[in-house]
């Protein structure tokens, strides 16, 4: 036995197999979010203060963050993005170009040197949560901002309480508690999630069972035509034809059979039934197609490649890709066919899109690709037996 040098080469196969199924578990083991995208929009006019002039706290703000974020060194947790208006940040916020967003109202300035005055009047600040572009994310986004408004307040109520002091002035009722919390925080979500959503992970849960039941179908209609005695290029091209046809079919009934019993048997929320429906039928096309291509070239065994992408796909299309590692963002996450899944999924669940040519324009030209490769494929006739 110790003479097959199959059976040597065991633990060199069992460390390899160990290294590869490991890079799935690494990506969420304490992800750390790296230039997360952010916006923030200043609509402070300032104020006119006595002996000092005009001062705009609202831009002092964005001018301390620009400065933190030009310092050399680690890459940072939040890239702030300078936004002109309201209206632009909802347009980016629909685009999915930021997480969350800090927004300074137009009187910040003024109701902040109320708070040194008998009749004080809270400031706000308002941090909108883009929830349907990444949960996980757009939460991590929240909890940095609320700290960041808490560093404000402890440090806006200690020199506001040190001036007060220093002058002798007495505190009022109405001051104190105003300077218990100085800045009030809004929280609005826009593209929210909702409810009966997987917490915001529902197109990722629609993706695994999808990808199990393409793969399956591939394999079968391969094994079943594998099987048959070809006599031409002709007929071994029909019978590809026909393959492609039944692959047709079966995505259609993956495409219309999950979102059907996601909604129906496990109550998931599904915003658009139809739209949802044709997204994933095409989808499913494209995968069967790729799936059927590959097996065309490395026969039956190629399907052990998917069976890794599944592997690898599953903890990678929950996260953001800014708080993966450069290597799992750049050689794994980029590669997965399958986060065209997801990605065209959030869209119709979260952002309100209707199913159109741009969802699934990627797909049709690896489809379109794989059609080739298939029938070239076909052009090979096996010897006979």
């Amino acid at each position: 036995m110790f003479k097959n040098k199959l059976t040597l080469a065991t633990p060199i196969l069992a460390f390899v197999i160990l290294i590869i199924f490991s890079l799935t578990l690494f990506p969420t083991v304490n992800p750390t979010p790296e230039n997360l995208p952010v916006a923030i929009v200043n609509e402070d006019e300032g104020v006119e203060v006595p002996h000092q002039g005009s001062i705009n706290i609202g831009g002092m703000m964005v001018e301390n963050i620009r400065k933190a974020g030009n310092k050399v060194g680690d890459e940072p947790p939040i890239k702030w993005t300078e936004v002109e208006s309201r209206k632009e940040l909802l347009k980016g916020l629909d685009n999915q170009d930021y997480y969350a967003a800090l927004i300074i109202p137009k009187d910040f300035s003024e109701k902040q040197a109320s708070l040194k005055t008998k009749r004080p009047v809270n400031p706000e600040i308002e941090i909108m949560i883009n929830q349907g572009m990444n949960a996980a994310a757009s939460n991590m986004a929240n909890q940095m901002l609320t700290q960041m408004v808490d560093q404000l307040n402890h440090q806006l109520r200690t020199e506001i309480f040190t001036d007060l002091k220093n002058s002798d002035t007495p505190v009022s009722v109405s001051q104190a508690e105003a300077l218990a919390d100085p800045i009030v925080v809004n929280h609005q979500n826009v593209n929210a999630v909702g409810e009966n959503s997987a917490n915001g992970n529902a197109p990722v849960s629609l993706f695994q069972p999808l990808w199990i039941a393409v793969m399956a179908s591939a394999a079968i209609i391969f094994i079943a035509v594998n099987k048959m005695t070809v006599h031409s290029r002709k007929e071994n091209i029909t019978i590809k034809v026909g393959q492609i046809v039944m692959g047709l079919f079966a995505s259609f009934i993956i495409g219309f059979g999950l979102p059907w019993l996601a909604e129906d048997l496990v109550g998931m929320d599904i915003p658009s039934f139809m739209d949802t429906a044709l997204f994933l039928s095409a989808t499913s096309f494209s995968f069967f197609l790729v799936i059927l291509a590959v097996l065309s070239l490395l026969g039956i065994k190629g399907i052990a490649i998917f069976a890794l992408l599944l592997f690898f796909g599953a903890p990678l299309l929950s996260m953001a890709p800014e708080m993966m590692s450069s290597f799992h963002q750049t050689w794994i996450y980029s590669w997965l066919p399958m986060r065209f899944l997801v990605e065209g999924l959030r869209e119709v669940f979260y952002f309100g899109q209707s199913f159109s040519w741009d969802m699934i324009s990627v797909q049709f030209w690896i489809g379109l690709v794989s059609i080739v490769v298939i029938f070239l494929m076909a052009l090979r006739l096996k010897p006979k037996k």
